[in-house]
């Protein structure tokens, strides 16, 4: 009996509490967190570079995946409608107000053509994002980078200095990649009163599950100003563990969300990356468990800089930006000779590295391969 997408959707909480056949049950079981199999150390290479959740999906986003394989076949035809209502009432806004994209970057991708054409300007901290500032340049326009303040937030008054004709965009990743540090969200709130009233400004909350209780943190979605410039950006590509669907989204007012969604790639949302996304969205069990597992692991992260006299900047986030007192050429070099990726360089700030904090296998092993420096190399201290 064929079930319509919108019918899908509108079972899938129900579904999601019956209970699964034997098989499922057992199929379940071997792909759920923790329980997942995976090679040795020497036989594979370790990815610590993509900032993604290390337990992938979870158990219930799995099952809608292996159920639905028919959808592979299919074009998208372009109606996201039921996802793009589970978005608005999950965020308590309109479905107007929702745009949805093939991963965030398509996001930032839309904003850059929307808002940039024409010579325009665009400011964006240094570092930050670098995808978004290509984009940009992709448009002609022109990018002027501010490096990040002493606390590696966004120096948003130097940034506000820069928002002068041609300005029309400014980027505020909050928590940013590659720091993982944060920027206020009073600073923020303070730099939008004063912005010129034709710059948009993008804030790119990719990293919004893993930051917690905060006194400076507040989601521009979820505690929104009123001001019809703020663009704020979503991705299940992380915390949901859904990088290889690619689906992202944007917050805004609706007639910004019209001049985005004009720009969006034709048939760029896949099937089964509209259909995990609604099973993820519902699974807040599954996105507790993974902020958990997270922070522990990035604390035991920091015993071991602490260990061994090294420093890192603070992270909200998924991963850390770790100072080695030695070129981050040489060190990425290093690791990668030893079958794991880290993170790219990042030429401002040449003697640190970003390290996605993975599995507890992962995070052992790289820290057997940073004893593994080359002889000369032993005195990497945060006073270098």
């Amino acid at each position: 009996m064929h079930i319509s997408r919108r019918k899908f959707f509108c079972g899938i909480a129900v579904g999601a509490a019956a209970g699964a056949a034997a098989s499922d049950l057992e199929e379940l079981v071997q792909a759920a967190p923790g329980s997942r199999s995976s090679a040795s150390p020497s036989e594979k290479t370790i990815r610590l570079d993509m900032n993604v959740n290390p337990d992938g999906p979870s158990p219930r986003v799995l099952k809608v995946i292996r159920e639905n394989p028919e959808m592979v076949n299919k074009y998208p035809d372009g109606e996201y409608g039921p996802l793009v209502e589970q978005i608005a009432r999950f965020h308590k806004v309109r479905p107007g107000q929702v745009t949805i994209g093939d991963g965030s970057r398509e996001i930032l991708r839309m904003a850059a053509n929307a808002y940039l054409p024409g010579g325009k300007k665009l400011v964006l901290a240094s570092p930050t994002f670098e995808p978004m500032a290509g984009f940009a340049k992709q448009t002609e326009a022109e990018v002027a980078p501010v490096p990040l303040n002493k606390r590696f937030a966004h120096d948003l008054d130097a940034m506000l200095h820069q928002t002068t004709a041609p300005a029309a965009l400014v980027y505020i990743c909050n928590p940013n990649n590659p720091t993982g540090s944060l920027t206020p969200r009073k600073d923020i709130e303070d730099f939008l009163k004063k912005l010129p009233p034709n710059v948009m400004v993008l804030i790119d909350e990719a990293y919004h599950e893993y930051v917690g209780p905060s006194s400076d943190y507040a989601s521009f979605i979820d505690h929104p100003v009123d001001d019809k410039r703020v663009i704020v950006v979503r991705t299940f590509s992380k915390i949901y563990g859904l990088a290889g669907l690619r689906l992202g989204y944007a917050v805004s007012s609706e007639e910004v969300s019209l001049k985005l969604s004009s720009l969006r790639l034709e048939r760029g949302v896949n099937i089964l990356g509209v259909l995990a996304a609604a099973a993820a969205l519902d699974d807040s069990d599954y996105v507790r468990l993974s902020f958990k597992k997270n922070a522990d692991a990035r604390q035991e992260f920091y015993n071991q800089t602490n260990v061994r006299m090294l420093r890192q900047v603070d992270s909200l986030t998924n991963f850390v930006f770790m100072k080695t007192g030695l070129p981050s050429s040489q060190v990425i070099e290093h690791f990668r000779r030893n079958n794991i990726i880290l993170g790219p360089l990042v030429p401002q700030m040449d003697r640190y590295v970003r390290v996605t904090v993975g599995t507890r296998e992962d995070m052992r092993e790289f820290w057997r391969v940073w004893e593994l420096r080359p002889a000369g190399s032993h005195n990497m201290a945060s006073n270098q």
